[in-house]
């Protein structure tokens, strides 16, 4: 009783190589959930603008409001466009830290240049 060992080679290369393949493409989003993407990012941006345009809004509220919606539209483009969903841990701390830091800059530098006091 032989066992030929380059059909059992090939057999797990196919196996490894159909799993490689499955998981690529597990990480896709439907076309419909793009859709809902965007029209979440178009309604963001349509808040950013109103809230810039609009004269009753709040002064002292305009920068922080603006700042959240920047941060959430951050996060949306980059977990589902850049698929940080399914990255490393690594790299979703790198950039969450790359947001934050953009954060506090952004509010140091308003704070210096007295935006925040009116």
């Amino acid at each position: 009783m032989s066992i030929d060992n380059d059909t059992h080679t090939s057999d797990t290369d196919e196996v490894v190589s159909q799993l490689e393949h499955d998981d690529l493409h597990s990480h896709e989003i439907s076309d419909k959930n793009y859709v809902i993407i965007a029209l979440l990012l178009a309604v963001l941006t349509a808040m950013e603008v109103a809230a810039t345009e609009i004269s009753s809004f709040p002064s002292s509220l305009l920068v922080p409001a603006l700042l959240l919606m920047m941060a959430v539209k951050f996060f949306v483009v980059v977990s589902y466009f850049m698929h940080l969903k399914h990255d490393a841990a690594l790299f979703k701390f790198g950039f969450y830290i790359g947001l934050a830091g953009a954060v506090v800059l952004y509010s140091v530098m308003l704070t210096t240049f007295h935006f925040f006091v009116n």
